[in-house]
């Protein structure tokens, strides 16, 4: 079951115009950080101005302006997960590929396959909202600057390429997967927290590799909704699942599901097959919504990338995606609603 949080209010308190920024940096398509579970659960805890500081961000608009807005972070009720479970299940090694490539329009032009769109530096992002897209940070921004790409970003909508016209081409070959094409649409402004561009993947910046884009104009399909993580124990079979254009099989959204194997307070750590390209996709799970009383799929994290930990001198390999806490779902709902009052539920 979906359990019920109480979440915090996050409100813009001032914003400034900043320089236009120089767009050089080299888009990445995953964060590679030596800094493992282990290094992440004892690094100490940030102070409430700390977590202010992270969680005021940067707009960037398509006429290339830039603007930093400081947040205020307020509790209405006594709230917090609290939780950080330790439930280790049996460690799985990446044997097989066992990621699925999703053909032919039926799946592709239907939920939840359907929220999975790509990003023109390289990345997946997913329809979270009518003119809204989460994704990574790293795929806009490298820590430092602003990729070459991001100012003229769009986003990538796969449809079928239609053929002479004829209805029934789909049908008289079904062998070969119907040829799909991408329609785009301009992004008109993307929000990027400032602990992702504080920090970098070395330290404390994985937490907020995330970004919210806004479209020029509504997309038309269904969207996912956004739900506050929990504890991986909670999670259905301990599992999560996520869609992406992993760049080895170029113009073919990729699906998966794996176990998740550790986390801590803003990460869940797990061995899906991945390929540069997926990061940004929407991490979700399907849970029973008891007050609406239906199975409801919501987006729990953000897909990151790769990393190499140290485990006790052995190198073992992860990959990462970042949980979408009480405080982020605060942050990334009022940049979808621009209002608190719709937030308070996660």
């Amino acid at each position: 079951t979906w359990p019920s949080y109480r979440v915090p209010v996050i409100l813009p308190q001032s914003t400034l115009n900043l320089d236009k920024p120089q767009f050089d940096a080299e888009a990445k398509l995953e964060v590679v950080s030596p800094c493992g579970p282990a290094c992440h659960k004892s690094s100490p805890l940030p102070t409430y101005e700390e977590v202010k500081n992270y969680l005021s961000y940067e707009t960037l608009y398509a006429n290339g302006s830039l603007t930093e807005t400081e947040v205020g972070i307020y509790i209405l009720s006594n709230s917090g997960d609290g939780s950080q479970g330790k439930s280790r299940t049996k460690r799985q090694i990446y044997g097989y590929d066992s990621r699925f490539s999703i053909f032919g329009k039926d799946f592709l032009l239907n939920y939840p396959f359907s929220t999975s769109v790509k990003l023109s530096t390289g990345c997946t992002g997913t329809l979270v909202a009518e003119k809204h897209v989460l994704t990574a940070a790293h795929c806009i921004h490298d820590g430092k600057s602003y990729v070459k790409g991001a100012q003229k970003l769009r986003v990538g909508f796969l449809k079928p390429r239609l053929k002479d016209g004829s209805k029934g081409a789909n049908i008289t070959n079904s062998a070969m997967p119907e040829k799909m094409k991408f329609q785009w649409i301009r992004v008109k402004r993307t929000h990027v927290p400032k602990g992702w561009i504080k920090g970098n993947a070395n330290d404390i910046g994985m937490d907020y590799d995330y970004a919210l884009l806004e479209l020029k104009k509504p997309h038309k399909r269904k969207f996912m909704k956004i739900g506050v993580s929990p504890p991986a124990r909670h999670l259905p079979g301990g599992r999560i699942h996520f869609s992406g254009y992993d760049n080895d099989r170029p113009g073919n959204l990729v699906y998966r599901f794996c176990d998740v194997k550790d986390e801590t307070y803003d990460l869940l750590y797990q061995q899906c097959d991945a390929q540069p390209g997926a990061s940004g996709s929407g991490v979700y799970v399907r849970m029973w919504k008891r007050q609406n009383h239906k199975w409801e799929r919501k987006i729990i994290g953000i897909f990151s990338g790769h990393q190499w930990v140290d485990m006790n001198g052995t190198p073992q390999d992860f990959n990462v995606a970042v949980r979408i806490t009480p405080l982020k779902y605060a942050q990334i709902c009022y940049w979808i609603k621009g209002n608190y009052l719709d937030c308070r539920e996660g």
